[in-house]
């Protein structure tokens, strides 16, 4: 039986440090470059071309937590939808004109809960 416990406790730590966190600007800063998976809630998205779509996430444009630059034609969402639903997206943290962003190209990379 003590056995069990330490297996579902061992279980339980892993699952919560694999889990997607919620958006921290002090992490975001000191992780940029690196690949992480965050997840926030959409508040705007704004097609650019059909190889562009911005997706404002934590607040509207321009008081946005971060943005999701989604490049490439190879991701389809329901675009028109993802305005309050909760978004995880997974990418290189980086910085465009001084502000959070993380780049997706593929579909493996964005989750909508």
């Amino acid at each position: 039986m003590k056995k069990l416990y330490a297996i579902l406790i061992l279980m339980a730590v892993f699952a919560a440090k694999t889990y997607a966190q919620t958006y921290n600007a002090e992490e975001f800063n000191a992780n940029l470059g690196k690949t992480k998976t965050l997840c926030d809630v959409a508040y705007s998205v704004k097609i650019f071309s059909d190889t562009l779509t911005l997706i404002n996430m934590g607040g509207n444009y321009p008081n946005q937590k971060y943005t999701i630059a989604v490049k490439g034609n190879k991701i389809t969402l329901d675009w028109a939808n993802l305005k309050g639903k909760t978004i995880c997206v997974t990418g290189v943290y980086q910085m465009h004109k001084n502000r959070p962003e993380i780049v997706a190209a593929q579909p493996n990379q964005i989750e909508v809960k």
